[in-house]
Formats: C-alpha cells, sequence, structure tokens
C-alpha cells in the first residue's frame, strides 16, 4: 500500500475508461495505470503494473514490489507522472530495437503526437546526430524545430509532395521510428529504401509497414515493438533506466497538475498535444 502523489491522466486512460468494448475493462474500476508513490518508509517510486480494479487515481494503491521503481532525488513526481508513459516506446525502440548509437541519424514518423514528439527529444538524448521530424500538425513540428528536430516533413499533402519532401529532407537517415503505418510509412519507405542499411521500427500493437521487393533487397530491416508487451523483468529494467537518465534529461514537458478532487473537469478537457494533465492529491 502506497500514497499516490501524482498519477498521469494519459490518452490511454480515458481511451481505456470508455464505453465498453473487447480488451477494455468492465466498471466499476479506478481509472489510472501508473504514477509516483510514497512508500510507507517515506521512498518516493514510480509505480504501473496495478491489477484491475484498482488504478492510480486514487489516494492509495496497492502495489507489488516488484512494481515499484525508486526516483532519483532531483526530478519532482509530477515531471516523472507525466513524462514516463509517452516517453517509453521510444526510449526501447531506440535503445533496444534500433540500437541506436551515437551520430546516426532517426526519423519520427508521426512526430506531432504525444509519444513521436517525446522521441524526438529522446533520440537527441541517445546521441543521434540528425533527428527528422515527420507529422501533419505544421504548428507542432515548427515547435519540434525547438525541443530537437533538425529538419521537418509535413504529412499533409498529396503523396507525391509528401514523398519529394521525405526524400529531400530524411535522406540517408539509420533509423526510422514509426508511429503511424498505413500510407505515410508507405510513402516514406519507398522515398528512403535504398542501398544502405535502414532498421525501420514499427511502434505499437498494430501491423508494421509491408516492404516490397524492391525494399527488402535494400536492406531495409523492418521491426516491431510494444512496451506493454514487454516481459516483466525487462520492463522493469527499461523503466528503471529511463528514469534515471530524467534528471539530466533536460526534457520539454508541459506538464499541468490538476487536484484529484477536480478530476471530472480534468477529464472532460481538451488535452492539447504536447500538453500532460498530472493528478494530484
Amino acid at each position: 500500500m502506497l500514497k499516490v502523489v501524482a498519477a498521469g491522466l494519459h490518452p490511454a486512460v480515458r481511451a481505456g475508461a470508455g464505453a465498453p468494448a473487447t480488451g477494455r475493462p468492465r466498471p466499476p474500476f479506478i481509472p489510472g495505470f501508473d504514477g509516483v508513490g510514497r512508500l510507507p518508509c517515506g521512498s518516493r517510486v514510480f509505480f504501473a503494473g496495478l491489477r484491475h480494479p484498482y488504478g492510480s487515481m486514487a489516494e492509495r494503491a496497492v502495489v507489488a514490489e516488484r512494481d515499484c521503481i525508486p526516483i532519483p532525488d532531483d526530478v519532482d513526481d509530477v515531471t516523472v507522472a507525466a513524462t514516463v508513459n509517452p516517453s517509453m516506446s521510444a526510449w526501447v525502440a531506440m535503445r533496444g530495437k534500433a540500437g541506436l548509437e551515437a551520430g546516426e541519424s532517426v526519423l519520427v514518423l508521426g512526430a506531432t503526437g504525444n509519444a513521436g514528439r517525446m522521441a524526438v527529444q529522446i533520440a537527441r538524448m541517445l546521441g543521434a546526430g540528425r533527428v527528422v521530424a515527420a507529422g501533419r500538425n505544421r504548428a507542432m513540428l515548427d515547435r519540434l524545430l525547438e525541443v530537437g528536430a533538425d529538419d521537418v516533413v509535413p504529412l499533409d499533402g498529396d503523396d507525391e509532395t509528401v514523398g519529394k519532401e521525405m526524400a529531400a529532407n530524411a535522406a540517408g537517415v539509420d533509423v526510422v521510428l514509426d508511429y503511424l503505418s498505413g500510407r505515410p510509412a508507405e510513402i516514406a519507405l519507398h522515398a528512403l529504401a535504398g542501398g544502405r542499411r535502414l532498421r525501420w521500427v514499427h511502434v505499437g500493437s498494430g501491423g508494421p509497414v509491408a516492404a516490397d521487393a524492391g525494399a527488402r533487397k535494400s536492406r531495409v530491416e523492418i521491426s516491431q515493438v510494444d512496451p506493454e508487451s514487454l516481459p516483466e523483468a525487462e520492463r522493469t529494467a527499461e523503466l528503471t533506466s529511463l528514469i534515471n537518465r530524467m534528471p539530466s534529461a533536460d526534457l520539454d514537458v508541459h506538464a499541468v497538475s490538476i487536484p484529484l478532487h477536480a478530476v471530472g473537469s480534468a477529464w472532460k478537457a481538451d488535452a492539447t498535444t504536447g500538453v500532460r494533465i498530472v493528478l494530484v492529491p
């Protein structure tokens, strides 16, 4: 039993608590699947792994000891609660699946969403020499140039225009982090596949882009990662390494804290991309 001091109201939390559907928990239950808490001894921890019907949007939570990760002293509760969830996919994809090395270049496909925005910053934090952000929201693309992106590729044009801009602005990347799949991924794959090695990592549970014969001959390595499907020990290790890097990461996270008793208004708030709502006591 720990005292909850910060719980992220992530988009996935809202989606999971919507109308009953396949894979969604049936009420009654407490929403929220991670947060920051204090153990009876006073230690601060990031926690996850909550079991239905319990969640993190409460004053206290029952959490297994193996699901509690100590937090460094020089990072605050709200920042941790707001940052870990949208950062985890990029952290696992680039460190593990892609094996990103310092100085290599990265394209984030779907960079204007919450996870994609963090992926741009995580790539830079891991030593990427060049980061290209691709997305549909032009205003957000402009902001990404201020937090780590070197070039941008707007995805709101027709296929030919997007393909030309992709070939011009993202040529020669070593790693593609794909949050979109579908047609944008197909255009990017066709524009970027060449004679050099390209590691393409699709993030999420959906299917990755399919490589045609030309792409397969062009040394394109396509893989997929879903942080929620990682073995427990591996997931804990990745969470620990991410949290330990946070004090020196200087990640741009716009976290807004709202009292737990105002959860109703927080739930209805229109959360702009890049803004993370965190519930506090």
